[in-house]
């Protein structure tokens, strides 16, 4: 068979109708790229080729930071890093009018931060937050419309799991891309705040103030979680800062939250044995689909299919920020269809060479797709928050989830505007500190 982009275009269509029929992402990817090299240039090149791409992905000294931070994650959650958070916040600003709203997004904020994943943040937080604000008498729809909106948090704040995947894919700085992602993580949650703030403004009834906790009660809550606050910005700060490496700050966080762990009196065996499970099952599915999206990315390389769709948008004569508006509304039309981690995969070969001949840096296209990712999961009929948040609150229709959740959508299309209208949201904060 002849490598033409017909050819490439024809493996992604393969792609899409093996996901779009359950089968598993690293699995589809491992498959259709494998598949298409064997066409293309027979069996022994072909096993040369994922050959290669497997060694090189295994002994990739970045790839070292992923089961790092997954490993402080599950040690953090064994230490009910979760409850501590969201208490912590509910005490301080959970007496004001969508008190316990704020507090959700200050939660999956703080434990996102720790946890790196959208799914197990939104779980996490919603089995604390969602029956609280249920017994202060919040609506469903505010309620789990903040939570799974807030669980999107933990893909964008650093350390993220889905930054790292881009950054060892992309062959980009996973350091750089957590410094730049910080700004953009903070202004979402300020912008989840103001969506919260409207709507309870316009609807006083829907979230009513709580009893104000003594400043006791605050500072014992406050204490809980300032150790894990503290190993958090400072792994993340020193990488930010230069100090440590990406590696070297999971390496930090881990023994760190072995600390916070026997301090709590949380340390044990069988605790140890969990989190090593947790974190050996997470990292090797993590592992597979990246090694499955490389060698896709080597068969797409072959077709010349990223350089045709290249060529076709330059035939279209576009600004470049109408290439990223287009660029944009390809990665919402497949985010409403596909896994985040298979809309980041997929399109990353293809899409990455269009931003880039557009003049957009490799670093800001990974806050970029992420957050078109982020806005995937919470976009219906299919956004996996959302039906995470059903699984935690059964009793709640999914209909009113999707009701709860469209401002929070609309503060997301808003946000992603301004992230294309102004790049420096992205780039300003590494150009500072010389990244």
């Amino acid at each position: 068979m002849i490598a033409t982009p017909e050819t490439g275009l024809i493996g992604v269509a393969i792609l899409l109708l093996l996901l779009l029929a359950g089968l598993r992402i690293g699995v589809a990817l491992g498959l259709v790229g494998v598949g298409g090299l064997l066409l293309l240039l027979g069996p022994e090149a072909a096993a040369i080729k994922s050959g290669v791409v497997f060694i090189d992905t295994l002994t990739k000294y970045e790839l070292g930071t992923l089961p790092l931070f997954i490993l402080m994650a599950q040690l953090f959650f064994a230490a009910d890093a979760s409850r501590d958070l969201f208490d912590a916040a509910a005490k301080m600003i959970g007496h004001r009018r969508g008190g316990l709203a704020y507090a959700s997004v200050a939660g999956c904020a703080g434990f996102g931060a720790i946890n790196g994943s959208s799914l197990a943040t939104t779980a996490t937080v919603g089995l604390v937050a969602l029956p609280e604000m249920k017994k202060r008498g919040y609506s469903p729809a505010l309620a789990t419309g903040t939570v799974a909106a807030g669980g999107t948090l933990g893909q964008m704040i650093p350390p993220s799991g889905a930054l790292i995947v881009f950054g060892i894919i992309a062959e980009q700085s996973i350091g750089t891309l957590f410094t730049a992602a910080i700004v953009p993580g903070i202004t979402q949650a300020l912008f989840y705040c103001a969506v919260i703030a409207v709507i309870t403004w316009l609807r006083p009834s829907i979230a009513p103030p709580s009893q104000r906790a003594t400043w006791r009660q605050r500072g014992i809550a406050l204490a809980r979680i300032w150790d894990m606050l503290a190993l958090v910005g400072f792994a993340i700060g020193g990488i930010a800062l230069g100090w440590i490496s990406p590696p070297e700050a999971g390496s930090i966080g881990v023994a760190g939250a072995l600390a916070i762990a026997a301090i709590r009196g949380r340390l044990n065996m069988a605790m140890l044995k969990e989190a090593f499970a947790g974190t050996l099952q997470t990292s090797g599915l993590i592992l597979l689909v990246i090694i499955g999206a490389l060698i896709f990315s080597v068969f797409v390389g072959i077709t010349g299919l990223a350089e045709a769709a290249g060529m076709w948008v330059e035939s279209l004569a576009l600004s470049p920020l109408m290439t990223i508006l287009l660029v944009a509304v390809i990665l919402l039309v497949l985010g409403s269809v596909l896994d985040g981690l298979a809309l980041m995969l997929l399109t990353t070969p293809i899409l990455l060479p269009i931003v880039s001949a557009a003049g957009m840096s490799p670093i800001w296209f990974g806050i970029f797709l992420t957050r078109a990712m982020e806005i995937g999961f919470i976009h219906p009929p299919l956004g996996m928050n959302l039906y995470v948040i059903q699984g935690v609150a059964k009793d709640i229709s999914i209909n009113r989830i999707f009701k709860g959740v469209v401002p929070f959508l609309s503060a997301d299309l808003f946000h992603l505007v301004l992230l294309m209208l102004f790049p420096a949201m992205v780039m300003w904060l590494p150009q500072v500190l010389g990244q």
